[in-house]
């Protein structure tokens, strides 16, 4: 009755039917709401019997959206509040992972391949409001191909450390530049490696660091980042810089994977979703800073700053641009803008069916763009 009550209250985006779910639901509903529900039904079941046997995206839309609402559990009364979620999801997604204590701080890094792989080190940086999660399979691919794979959860986000603003590290450009600076010593990286890049806020720190350090990176990878001027800034960043409604924004417990999904053409299977909304799930710390950072950096400034620094004159160091052309945040005409400020550096590799996160969306071909370009 609680997850009727719950879908009559937030319609879903992506309406899904089963004759189950749809006949318990309709008996609770008034005989207009059943008339037009029953035609819907109806149109649902004959428009399935004409669909193709075979769904070549399958395995990222074969389950219910979240965009409308935390996906209920199957069994509400063995899965029903906050704690036994955590403990059902507590496990997952430190694929590859370990923690690395830097300074006072302790990171979540993670790790394929070996330090003496002959092709050399690729680091990944994720963006916000994500983590290292999304390059799993990338990274896995890349180590079978004879590279050493590193990918750090920055401070603040994922699995690593969270400190709250004021007590030793307050979110700023600059700590978290040193901060890596410092991972990178404990880890043992020598340069030059392989940089590759993702994603906003966090994200874009990972290219003003390469900017400050290009005796450190032999070649540079940038997936959908905003690298121009004209880069528009989501809806969620804007939130987060008002007063109360961005304390009201950093507290959803699904942030993050309503994030992606809105990048995306896709919706997260439940098992990656679980993954992205744990640490926002488990307590308040990933969530103020995220605010934090975001309400620290001038999102329009470190954007020309990285249009300016990779322009031609100033870098000359082979950067490919792999983009998923679906991104709903940052259009196909950004990259095709940086590309055009360097053009014998840059190489645009378009990346079709992908979407903000093309190493999450579709890794295969994130993969294959490495493979070619490294």
């Amino acid at each position: 009755m609680a997850a009727t009550a719950w879908s009559l209250l937030s319609p879903p985006l992506n309406l899904q039917f089963s004759s189950t779910s749809a006949s318990r639901n309709i008996r609770h509903w008034s005989s207009a709401r059943r008339t037009t529900a029953a035609k819907i039904f109806a149109k649902s079941s004959d428009d399935d019997d004409k669909a193709p046997s075979f769904n070549p995206f399958g395995f990222v839309t074969d389950n219910p959206s979240s965009k409308s609402a935390i996906q209920l559990p199957d069994s509400p009364a063995e899965d029903g509040n906050v704690g036994q979620m955590l403990n059902r999801i507590e496990d997952k997604g430190k694929d590859y992972g370990r923690f690395i204590k830097s300074g006072d701080l302790i990171w979540f890094v993670r790790e394929t391949g070996s330090p003496d792989s002959r092709r050399g080190t690729i680091v990944f940086l994720h963006g916000a409001p994500t983590q290292s999660y999304s390059y799993r399979v990338v990274m896995s691919q890349m180590s079978d191909s004879g590279f050493h794979c590193l990918a750090p959860d920055w401070i603040g986000f994922g699995f690593s450390d969270k400190p709250y603003p004021k007590f030793g590290f307050d979110y700023t450009e600059k700590e978290f530049h040193d901060e890596f600076d410092k991972l990178l010593e404990v880890l043992g990286v020598r340069s030059p490696f392989l940089l590759v890049v993702q994603g906003f806020l966090v994200g874009s720190y990972g290219l003003t660091w390469a900017l400050k350090n290009p005796d450190r990176i032999s070649k540079l990878v940038i997936l959908n980042s905003p690298l121009t001027a004209s880069s528009p800034v989501p809806g969620l960043f804007q939130q987060l810089r008002f007063p109360l409604l961005g304390e009201f924004t950093s507290q959803n417990a699904i942030i993050a994977e309503r994030f992606i999904e809105a990048g995306s053409p896709y919706v997260l299977k439940l098992e990656k979703a679980d993954v992205y909304r744990l640490p926002y799930l488990s307590s308040s710390g990933p969530g103020f800073a995220l605010l934090e950072a975001a309400r620290r950096t001038n999102f329009r400034e470190v954007a020309t700053q990285i249009a300016t620094g990779f322009a031609s004159g100033s870098w000359d160091k082979p950067i490919l641009l792999a983009w998923g052309i679906s991104d709903k945040y940052l259009p196909q005409s950004i990259a095709e803008e940086f590309q055009k400020g360097n053009p014998s550096v840059v190489k645009l590799k378009l990346i079709e069916g992908a979407g903000h996160m093309p190493q999450e969306d579709w890794p295969e071909k994130v993969v294959d763009a490495l493979r070619m370009f490294l």
